[in-house]
């Protein structure tokens, strides 16, 4: 008899946990899916991890950034500028090349797996985003992430606090107060992770 209630004890345990991990990830693909369907990432990976193509990496960054500013600007809306961004292919690849040497450089638009990152003054949470990735030589060595669309990232790691306000308040709210969203950010993440997995 006591066996029989351990059982139904533990089995109404494991039924709770079953049930919470899946709210949680519900809760985790709806928040994740929220953010990405409102930004485009930018990803930079340098050559190798010399002193030398790091600084070139970040040359390329900003060669970039500034010359998609002006083309991003009067964009109302992620569909809109994918869609600038698309047509701007060959004058990104161009701006990196200038800023690249005598390096290869590939560009391309498409999705991309991303893990949790803090920012200065904002956090994004793991998973796939889309993103503009530009490819410098090889690519093998480490890279550079944050937002061109909003253009939450000016520099290096600088949030316009004029993007972020272009996003809907829940997602502003969400990616702005990091402090208490580690937990959940972790969880994204771990869910992210799974579904790749699985999928």
């Amino acid at each position: 008899m006591n066996t029989k209630r351990f059982f139904k004890t533990w089995e109404l345990a494991l039924l709770a946990a079953l049930c919470m991990a899946c709210l949680s990830g519900l809760w985790a693909s709806r928040t994740h899916t929220e953010i990405a369907d409102q930004m485009i990432r930018l990803h930079v990976l340098a050559a190798s991890d010399s002193e030398t193509e790091q600084a070139v990496k970040l040359e390329v960054r900003d060669a970039v950034l500034e010359d998609l500013r002006p083309k991003l600007a009067a964009c109302t809306g992620k569909e809109d500028a994918a869609a600038v961004l698309e047509a701007a292919l060959p004058a990104v690849e161009a701006a990196a090349l200038s800023a690249a040497g005598d390096r290869d450089v590939t560009v391309s638009l498409s999705e991309e797996y991303y893990p949790t990152r803090d920012y200065d003054g904002f956090s994004l949470p793991a998973g796939r985003y889309t993103s503009l990735r530009v490819v410098l030589g090889e690519g093998a060595g480490h890279n550079w992430w944050c937002v061109v669309y909003p253009p939450l990232c000016v520099t290096a790691a600088e949030a316009s606090q004029e993007a972020i306000e272009t996003l809907n308040a829940d997602t502003a709210q969400i990616i702005t107060e990091s402090d208490g969203y580690v937990v959940k950010f972790k969880l994204l993440e771990l869910w992210g992770e799974l579904t790749a997995w699985l999928g």
